[in-house]
C-alpha cells in the first residue's frame, strides 16, 4: 500500500464522503411511514438505503485506510459530533416534503459530478465505490429534480413551500465548494478532485431545473457553514443521539 493511501488527508476525504451518505441517509429514513403518498414513501426509503449502503462501503474503506481496527459500525456510531465531516446541508431537518426534495436535488446533483470524477481515482477501492454509487446518484437527482419542477411550478402553496426551501437551503450549498487543505492534498495524490472545481458544472446542472420550476435563486451572502470541518449545526447532536442510542447503551451488542 502506498503512502498516499494512508495519509490523514486521504482518510478524512473518504470519511467526509461516508459521513455525507450516513447522515443524509439517516435524515431520509425519518420519512418512512410519513411520506405524502405510498410511492414516495417507498422511494425515499429506498434512497435512504442507497445512502446507507454507500456509507457502509466508504466507512469500511476509511477504517482500513486508518489501520486502527475501527469498522463501519464503530465509525458510524461511536464518534463524537466534532469528528463527523459531513456537509451541514445533510444534517438539517427535513421540515416538509418540499424541503426534502430541494435538498435531495441540490446534494445529489453535486454528488453525481463528484462520483464521476472519483471513478478515475488512484484509490482503486474508492473508484469502485464511485462506479456503483453514481448510478444511484443519477436516479436521486432525476427523482428529486422532477419533484422540484412539479412543486415549484405547481400550486401557489407548493410554489411557496419550494421557494422557501430553496431560500433556506441555498446558503448551505456554499460549503460544497469551500476550499480545504485536505482537498488540495488529495487532488495532488490523484485520489479525488478539489470540490471547488465542481461549482461551475454544478450550477450548469441545477440552474435550468430551478428556472423550469419558476424558482428564484437567492443571491450569495457571506454566510458559511462548516460541517465538513467538524463544526456542526444545533441539529446534529439531536440526530446523533437518536442514531447512536443502541450502540451507546449496549456497546458491542450483536444480534
Amino acid at each position: 500500500m502506498t503512502q498516499q493511501m494512508t495519509s490523514p488527508e486521504h482518510i478524512e476525504y473518504v470519511l467526509r464522503l461516508g459521513d455525507n451518505a450516513l447522515i443524509l441517509g439517516q435524515r431520509l429514513s425519518e420519512w418512512c411511514g410519513h411520506a405524502p403518498v405510498l410511492e414516495e414513501d417507498m422511494a425515499l426509503a429506498n434512497m435512504s438505503l442507497d445512502l446507507i449502503g454507500q456509507a457502509r462501503m466508504l466507512l469500511t474503506h476509511a477504517g482500513r485506510l486508518e489501520g486502527r481496527g475501527r469498522d463501519e459500525d464503530q465509525l458510524a456510531f461511536l464518534r463524537t459530533e466534532p469528528n463527523y465531516r459531513n456537509l451541514t446541508l445533510c444534517e438539517l431537518p427535513n421540515q416538509d416534503f418540499g424541503r426534502t426534495m430541494v435538498r435531495n436535488f441540490l446534494y445529489s446533483s453535486f454528488q453525481k459530478l463528484l462520483w464521476e470524477r472519483l471513478m478515475t481515482s488512484s484509490d482503486a477501492e474508492l473508484a469502485a465505490i464511485a462506479a456503483k454509487s453514481i448510478k444511484e446518484a443519477r436516479y436521486h437527482a432525476q427523482h428529486s429534480g422532477d419533484w422540484v419542477i412539479r412543486l415549484g411550478d405547481g400550486t401557489a402553496d407548493s410554489h411557496a413551500r419550494a421557494q422557501g426551501a430553496l431560500d433556506y437551503l441555498w446558503p448551505y450549498t456554499a460549503e460544497f465548494f469551500a476550499t480545504t487543505p485536505v482537498d488540495d492534498a488529495v487532488a495532488a495524490a490523484g485520489v479525488g478532485p478539489v470540490w471547488s472545481e465542481l461549482e461551475t458544472a454544478w450550477e450548469a446542472l441545477v440552474m435550468p431545473v430551478l428556472a423550469e420550476a419558476t424558482l428564484t435563486v437567492p443571491a450569495r451572502t457571506p454566510f458559511r457553514s462548516y460541517g465538513k470541518f467538524g463544526r456542526h449545526s444545533e441539529h446534529m447532536g439531536h440526530l446523533l443521539a437518536e442514531m447512536q442510542i443502541m450502540q451507546r447503551t449496549y456497546p458491542g451488542a450483536q444480534w
